[in-house]
């Protein structure tokens, strides 16, 4: 469910995966992304120095151009790391081979995270031992800083990052799930290992407040958490004011068990005001009542996760291209589209002679391997030849 939710992060994952630029995904852009400003900015404030009136550290710059190091990338990038007095290029590039790295490898490091040969040999070093807890090998490894490697050379938090990988192994993480967080999702390795741990018992005792077993409580938090690692960057208190705000709308323990499936611990990164807002808007947009739209809701997350103008956006979108309220109400999933992909495929299923408008809108419906495969469906049966299996054949003698 919530395939557009999905598609923004992803990516998460790759937004979420690259955190970097997602959330799309769904998690707390406002407070992530704040978060990655603020290490942006801490980490440029605290090697910044008065040199000379701002003049690049030449010694810096060849050891670069030695490395075939793009120096014209690095300075329109971030050229305050050029104007430190002390980097350690060749240093980091050595440790980067001895992992494995060949040239074009540490080129493309240094040149996508510069800052990385203000980092000591230490801290590297410290770095890559706590790396080879949850990577295979050191192959492995290279591969992953080169994909990520601002991932890697966040060296300001070791500590938390350390306990916090233990503490994930402990829980049962697999060592590629945790490596995948620490690529995609490395701002929950920021946090104290106990603040995480205080949102995982949350999760737990309301887990098994809602009516869920013991049993089965390892299984949900283990497939909640590879979902959505950046429901840890939420507080226990929103997570239980979240939980109550459904129970105060009537659903019940079970239907909210079944919300935070479907989605995917999204509802984590929502407030009870907005979630009120969207609900008021999505009751007087298809004139129901209390319970039907509890049950819209159910079949359709998507009500209570986007915000009023994104839900008006979209069913404004629907209704230019003649859909009536009945139909959205009827399969009220295809808000989770994007009116730019509604729109492409009535344009592709038109173009089949498949009228929308007087149809449902299953056709419309599902990510984009679901189109596909229905939109195949609707072109072979347009195209197949119809036959009539007790019709003569004319055969010549």
């Amino acid at each position: 469910m919530l395939r557009g939710v999905a598609h923004s992060a992803k990516g998460t994952f790759v937004l979420l995966l690259t955190r970097s630029q997602h959330c799309n995904l769904g998690l707390n852009c406002s407070s992530a992304g704040t978060e990655a400003a603020n290490r942006s900015f801490l980490g440029h404030s605290s090697y910044t120095t008065d040199r000379k009136s701002g003049e690049e550290n030449q010694k810096t710059i060849q050891s670069l151009y030695e490395l075939s190091v793009d120096v014209k990338k690095v300075r329109r990038l971030k050229e305050w790391v050029l104007l430190q007095d002390v980097a350690y290029v060749k240093e980091i590039a050595a440790i980067l081979q001895e992992m494995g790295a060949d040239e074009t490898s540490v080129a493309s490091i240094l040149e996508r995270c510069p800052e990385a040969i203000l980092r000591t040999p230490a801290e590297i070093n410290s770095q890559r031992t706590l790396w080879q807890l949850v990577c295979q090998n050191e192959k492995q490894m290279i591969k992953l800083i080169e994909q990520f490697p601002e991932s890697f050379f966040t060296t300001k938090y070791h500590e938390n990052q350390k306990a916090n990988i233990l503490f994930f192994q402990e829980l049962g993480l697999k060592n590629n799930i945790i490596t995948r967080f620490l690529t995609s999702a490395p701002n929950i390795f920021y946090n104290p290992a106990e603040k995480n741990k205080d949102v995982i018992e949350t999760l737990q005792r309301s887990y098994l407040s809602l009516g869920g077993s013991d049993a089965n409580m390892k299984i949900w938090i283990m497939k909640l958490l590879s979902q959505n690692p950046f429901i840890l960057l939420n507080t226990s208190t929103a997570i239980q004011e979240n939980l109550e705000f459904l129970q105060k709308n009537d659903f019940t323990d079970q239907e909210v068990l079944q919300l935070l499936s479907k989605l995917k611990g999204f509802i984590f990164q929502l407030t009870p005001t907005t979630m009120q807002k969207s609900m008021v808007f999505s009751k007087n947009a298809f004139k129901c009542n209390d319970q039907e739209l509890k049950q819209l809701v159910l079949k359709c997350p998507a009500l209570l996760y986007y915000s009023v103008p994104i839900l008006e956006e979209r069913l404004q979108g629907l209704l230019k291209e003649g859909i009536s309220i009945a139909q959205i109400r009827e399969t009220p999933m295809v808000l989770e589209l994007t009116t730019q992909i509604v729109q492409y495929r009535i344009k592709k299923l038109s173009a089949l002679g498949y009228d929308i408008k007087s149809g449902t809108l299953e056709s419309l419906n599902g990510t984009k391997k679901d189109f596909e495969v229905n939109y195949g469906k609707i072109q072979s049966k347009k195209e197949r030849p119809i036959f009539n299996p007790v019709a003569p054949l004319n055969i010549e003698d």
